[in-house]
């Protein structure tokens, strides 16, 4: 499993300001929408339903907010680069500017968790988190999110 077979250039965006998490994940439902042809409110709210069990901010800036979808039939990502980070309610309370939402079908089981995983060691990447701090081209940031990298444990 590979980034570039979960998320196309069309479903990276750098947004400017948002201001709550709500919002937050409206604009990735949005994205959801417009590059996998899903419905907005129902990603919407399986971020929502994820996001009451527990936070999604894994800490340093970076949010993995991920849902299980009924209509999805593979595993899907969008990135968000926020040019003003945003109160997440993060493990370390540190504002968020790098979102990385990843969509699996409900019935997906392990491959979820290891796209997850994979998401979790890219953004764990101090080179390449800094390499998406400083580019605001959404192809420079899709590029630098999918170029082939050596597998790590977990």
């Amino acid at each position: 499993m590979d980034l570039a077979k979960l998320i196309t250039p069309g479903a990276v965006r750098v947004v400017g300001q948002i201001t709550s998490k709500k919002r937050l994940f409206q604009e990735l439902g949005e994205m959801v929408a417009s590059s996998y042809r899903l419905t907005a409110g129902v990603a919407v709210d399986g971020l929502q339903e994820r996001e009451s069990l527990g936070p999604t901010g894994v800490g340093h800036g970076i949010a993995l907010p991920h849902a299980r979808l009924q209509d999805l039939d593979r595993i899907v990502g969008v990135f968000i680069r926020l040019e003003k980070p945003l109160d997440y309610d993060s493990v370390d309370r540190q504002p968020v500017d790098l979102i990385f939402g990843l969509f699996a079908p409900k019935d997906s089981g392990v491959d979820h968790l290891k796209a997850l995983a994979l998401v979790s060691r890219t953004m764990r990447d101090q080179n390449v988190v800094a390499k998406l701090r400083a580019n605001s081209d959404p192809a420079k940031l899709h590029a630098i999110l999918t170029e082939s990298r050596t597998p790590q444990a977990a």
